[in-house]
C-alpha cells in the first residue's frame, strides 16, 4: 500500500475517543477501504492531564492546535470540539492552513455553515459532516449524493434520541416527564443540562442542515418554529393512544408552491407508521423525492460508536478523494430557492387539548372560535369530570387547516373565560 495518511484529532471527548478507538482497532479494515493506512499523528485536547478512555498510539497528545494546523504531515483533521467557540475559530484555522476537515458539530454548521463552506472552497479544501446529523445514519450522503437526481419534496424525522427515549418510556411505563428525564440522565441519554435536547434546539439545528442540503436554501435555525416536549403529559399520551396515535418530536420540512414549511415539535403520528414505531434512543428520517418516492432511514442517532463510525467513514471518503468531489456541490444554494416562512407554514390536521369549565354552552363558544378561522372539527373526546374538579379535559381533532389559522384560533381559545389552562396544539401525521 501507499504511505500512510496522517490524521489530526482535535478534541478527545466521547466522540473523539471513539474515533481514535475505531482507527486503532480496525486499522487493517480501514486501510483496505481507504487504499492506504490511516494513522492518528496528533491529538489536541484542552487538558493534557485528563485520563482518556482509550490509549493513543505513541501518545502524541498536546494542548497546542499548531501541532495539527502547522504540521505538514497532517492532511486531514477531525474537528470534534463541541459548541460554537472555539470550534469556529479552530475550524477556520485548520481550513486556512490547508487541512481537510471532518466534524460532528451540528451546532457549528447550523450557525456558521455558509461561512465555513465558503472558506473551505476558497482554500480548495473540503468539510465532511455526516456525523453532525443522526449519528450513524448516513442521511447526509443519502440526500447530497444518492438522491441527487431527485427534487426533494419533504424531510420528516426523529432527530433527537434523548427526547425519543423520554417519550417512549413515558408511553411504556406510565411515568411522568420529570421521572423519565432523571432516568435518561442516569443512563447517559441526557446531559446534566438537557435543555438543547428537550426544548427542540438540537433537532432544529439538524433540520436546518438537512434543509440546506435538500432544498438549497439557508434558513437560520433560530427562525425555525420549535416546541419542546416539557408540556407532554400522561393525559395527552392517553388521548393520542385512544385516537390511534403516538406522540413523537418530529422535525418536518416540506416544499410546496414556492414555500418551505418547517417546524420541530411534538406531533401525533399514526400507529404502525415507521416514525411511530421508532422507539428509545433511535433516530429515523423519512425523505420523499420526486423520482424515487418515499425512503426511510433508521438507526442509532447518537452515542460514542455510532457517531465515531460516521466520522471515520468521512475520514475515509476524504482520504480517497470522494469528499473533495462531492463537496464542490454540497450545500450550494439555489439561484431561486423557495421562500422559508419565519412562523411555520403549510397545512395539517391538529389535535387540541383544552381544560374547560364544565357548563352548558362551552362547546358552542369553542366551535364558534374555530369556525371563525375556517377550521372544521373531525372528532371530539370529552371524558367525565374528575371528582372535585371544576375543569374537564376536552380533545378536538380538526380537519386539515393552515398553520397560521390554527395559531390564531389557539390564541383566541386561550382568551375564552371557560378555558382554564393553555391549549395544547399538536399537528397530526397520518402517513
Amino acid at each position: 500500500m501507499s504511505e500512510p495518511v496522517r490524521v489530526g484529532v482535535v478534541g478527545m471527548g466521547t466522540v473523539g475517543s471513539g474515533v481514535v478507538r475505531v482507527l486503532s482497532q480496525s486499522a487493517d479494515h480501514i486501510a483496505r477501504q481507504a487504499g492506504r493506512p490511516i494513522v492518528v499523528e496528533q491529538v489536541v485536547v484542552g487538558d493534557t492531564g485528563k485520563p482518556r478512555g482509550v490509549p493513543v498510539p505513541g501518545n502524541p497528545i498536546s494542548a497546542d492546535l499548531a501541532t495539527v494546523s502547522d504540521n505538514p504531515a497532517i492532511s486531514v483533521a477531525a474537528m470534534l470540539v463541541g459548541g460554537l467557540e472555539p470550534a469556529r475559530s479552530i475550524t477556520l484555522e485548520l481550513l486556512r492552513k490547508g487541512k481537510d476537515v471532518v466534524t460532528a458539530n451540528k451546532a457549528l454548521l447550523a450557525e456558521h455553515g455558509p461561512e465555513l463552506f465558503g472558506v473551505a472552497r476558497e482554500m480548495g479544501r473540503s468539510i465532511a459532516f455526516e456525523a453532525a446529523v443522526a449519528g450513524g445514519i448516513p442521511i447526509v450522503a443519502a440526500i447530497a449524493e444518492c438522491l441527487a437526481a431527485n427534487r426533494i419534496e419533504s424531510i420528516r424525522g426523529i432527530l433527537n434520541g434523548t427526547s425519543n427515549f423520554i417519550l417512549t418510556r413515558m408511553e411504556e411505563d406510565g411515568s411522568d416527564y420529570a421521572e423519565v428525564l432523571a432516568l435518561a440522565q442516569a443512563e447517559g441519554y441526557a446531559e446534566a443540562d438537557p435543555a438543547m435536547d428537550v426544548d427542540g434546539t438540537d433537532a432544529t439545528q439538524k433540520l436546518a442542515i438537512l434543509a440546506h442540503l435538500a432544498f438549497g436554501v439557508w434558513v437560520p435555525w433560530g427562525q425555525i418554529p420549535r416546541v419542546g416536549l416539557e408540556t407532554i403529559d400522561q393525559e395527552l399520551l392517553r388521548f393520542a393512544d385512544e385516537l390511534g396515535y403516538r406522540i413523537r418530536v418530529v422535525a418536518d420540512a416540506s416544499r410546496a408552491d414556492r414555500t418551505l414549511a418547517m417546524r420541530v415539535g411534538p406531533t401525533l403520528v399514526r400507529k404502525g407508521t415507521p416514525l411511530a414505531e421508532t422507539r428509545g434512543a433511535f433516530n429515523a428520517v423519512s425523505v420523499v423525492g420526486d423520482a424515487v418516492g418515499p425512503m426511510f432511514f433508521h438507526g442509532l442517532g447518537a452515542g460514542q460508536m455510532p457517531t465515531a463510525s460516521a466520522v471515520v467513514a468521512d475520514i475515509i471518503d476524504t482520504v480517497v478523494g470522494r469528499a473533495a468531489i462531492t463537496f464542490q456541490t454540497t450545500g450550494m444554494l439555489e439561484a431561486d430557492p423557495p421562500a422559508a416562512p419565519l412562523a411555520g407554514g403549510g397545512s395539517s390536521r391538529y389535535l387540541l387539548r383544552l381544560q374547560v369549565t364544565d357548563r352548558p354552552g362551552v362547546m358552542a363558544d369553542l366551535t364558534s372560535v374555530l369556525g371563525s378561522e375556517g377550521i372544521s372539527i373531525a372528532s371530539v373526546i370529552q371524558h367525565q369530570t374528575a371528582a372535585g374538579s371544576t375543569a374537564v379535559p376536552l380533545v378536538i381533532m380538526t380537519h386539515t387547516c393552515e398553520a397560521a389559522a390554527i395559531a390564531r384560533a389557539v390564541a383566541a381559545l386561550d382568551r375564552q373565560a371557560a378555558v382554564q389552562a393553555a391549549t395544547s396544539c399538536l399537528p397530526v401525521l397520518d402517513d
